[in-house]
Parts: C-alpha cells; sequence; structure tokens
C-alpha cells in the first residue's frame, strides 16, 4: 500500500513539475504588456546578427564564385513568368510580420513594430540586391525591389486599415520533372528545389472570410485562397537547348482557387503554440482545388500542395 501510495506521489509530482515547466514556457512565448528592453536588446542583437551572417554568408559563399563588377542594374521582368517577383512579394512580407511580431513579443509600440519591425523585411531583401548590383553574373533588379516594397506594404497597411491581418501571402510546394533538366537552375536536392525550382511552388493570397463578414457564422479559422503558380520553366529565358525537351519549352501560367485554414484564428491560449501556428501560417494546407491555364482551361484535384 505503502509502494502505491508514494507512486502515486511521484506521478503527482512529476505532474506540478511538468505543468510548472510549461506554464515556464509558455510565459517565455508571451508578449509583454509593457516594453520590455532586455527582450527588445534580445530581439535587434538577434536579428541584426542574423541578417549580417547571412549577407556575409552569401557574399563568401555565393557571390564569390563569380566575377565582381561595378554597381548596375538590370532588366529582368520577363523571366520565370515573375515567380521571383512574387517570391520576393511574399519573402518580404513574412519577414516584415516576424519583425513585427518579435518587436511586438518585447512590448515595443505599433509604430515600431510597423518602422522597425515590418521593414526588417525590406532592407534586407534590398542589401541582397545591392549584392547582386555588384556581381557580373547578376545585377540590382528594380522590379525585385518594387516587389519587397510591395509586401512590406501589405502588410503595414492591413495593420493601420484593420489592425489585424486578413489577406495573407502563403507558399506551398510539390516536386517536378523539369529540375532533373536543369539541376543546377532548378535543384539538385529537395531543399535546392523547393528555394529554385519555380514549376513546383505556388504562391497565394488566403483571405479571412470571418474578418470581412463579423456578423456571420463563418468559422474564423476559414480562408479562401487565391494562387498564381507557372509551368514548363527550365531556365530564364528561352534560349537554352535541353536533352530531353530541345530548346527551353513553351511556359504558361497557372492561376489557383482553393480553401485553406487561418491559424492565428483557431482560439487557443498557449502562447508556445500560437507561435508555432504563426511560422506554420506561412504554409498554405493542401486542400481541394481548382486550376485555370489559357492552353488547358480548368483541371480539378482532390489534394494539392
Amino acid at each position: 500500500m505503502s509502494f502505491k501510495i508514494s507512486f502515486l506521489l511521484s506521478i503527482l509530482f512529476l505532474g506540478f513539475q511538468s505543468a510548472e515547466a510549461q506554464n515556464k514556457i509558455d510565459n517565455f512565448f508571451k508578449p509583454s504588456d509593457t516594453l520590455n528592453k532586455k527582450r527588445q536588446n534580445t530581439v535587434i542583437i538577434t536579428e541584426v546578427a542574423l541578417a549580417s551572417a547571412t549577407l556575409i554568408g552569401l557574399n563568401q559563399i555565393w557571390y564569390a564564385d563569380y566575377p565582381r563588377s561595378n554597381f548596375h542594374f538590370i532588366n529582368d521582368n520577363d523571366e520565370w513568368l515573375q515567380m521571383d517577383k512574387v517570391g520576393h512579394f511574399y519573402s518580404a512580407y513574412q519577414l516584415g510580420r516576424f519583425g513585427a511580431e518579435a518587436l511586438n513579443w518585447s512590448g515595443a509600440s505599433k509604430k515600431h513594430q510597423l518602422i522597425y519591425g515590418a521593414g526588417i523585411g525590406f532592407a534586407f531583401l534590398t542589401a541582397v540586391e545591392v549584392l547582386d548590383g555588384y556581381s557580373a553574373e547578376w545585377g540590382a533588379s528594380p522590379a525585385d525591389i518594387f516587389a519587397n516594397a510591395t509586401g512590406t506594404a501589405l502588410y503595414v497597411s492591413q495593420e493601420l486599415l484593420w489592425k489585424e491581418q486578413r489577406i495573407k501571402p502563403k507558399f506551398s510546394f510539390h516536386t517536378t520533372r523539369y529540375a532533373n533538366q536543369n539541376p543546377d537552375k532548378l535543384g539538385k536536392s529537395l531543399n535546392e528545389q523547393i528555394l529554385k525550382d519555380y514549376n513546383g511552388q505556388t504562391y497565394w493570397l488566403s483571405v479571412n472570410l470571418h474578418s470581412f463578414a463579423k456578423e456571420t457564422k463563418i468559422p474564423k479559422w476559414l480562408n479562401v485562397a487565391f494562387g498564381y503558380g507557372g509551368e514548363s520553366m527550365l531556365s530564364g529565358n528561352h534560349n537554352t537547348e535541353f536533352p530531353d525537351f530541345g530548346q527551353n519549352p513553351d511556359n504558361f501560367r497557372q492561376i489557383y482557387l482553393s480553401f485553406d485554414l487561418d491559424l492565428a484564428k483557431i482560439n487557443i491560449k498557449s502562447h508556445f503554440f500560437k507561435t508555432l501556428f504563426s511560422v506554420l501560417n506561412t504554409i498554405k494546407i493542401p486542400a481541394p482545388t481548382l486550376e485555370y491555364t489559357a492552353n488547358k482551361g480548368f483541371k480539378g484535384y482532390l489534394i494539392y500542395f
């Protein structure tokens, strides 16, 4: 009997310890009600260190393999069906959102969140354009800079207009047969292909329905998503020869309509899971999808990635 009592007391003790540990974790992720300078300094130092390390790494690892040049601009508007521009738009928005949410965690004012937090995406991606501008292989792209500014503006404008994010850019990916034809451009491994193979990328604008109709019974987490993609892109131009396709095949645009979830609208109390859901909210969930292309018309998918 004494063993059973000791065992039960041990289980209860471990449960209390576990609950206490969970509370500590949850309190860590809980945003501060007032400015917490220690947290603010942590955010600033971390963001500056990560951005600096990334830029230095790109300069030494990526750009060092190509000859330098005087700073110059290029016009790459007609490449990749503008998928790279949409990627800049998405990246600027998400980096800005994370920057603003990090400052919100530290208790910074809304003004500072929008100016310094949301602006970090535009600043970082513009710095990458400067590195491109000094590379003979590439060049700074005004269209990329405009896309960066547009992504940042989408986040800031919604906060100023609605004080919430009703329209969120999201991303999905599936592997394609094109990467094997030009792995140097489209990626050799899955990790590279996610970043480089525009044929498998889809960018979405995920719209929260309830936020535009708050008096209705539409679930708060239900979104409708409008997607954009492209296919048959083996390189940025049409002059490259490929063994299985001959000359770079005719590419085409894809328009999608689908359902999505806004994980930020799911009612949970845990600040840890709120933070986790905020990260996962960058990705469009697989769902039934309708696709339209000019050459093939409409096509339905039971589940589309």
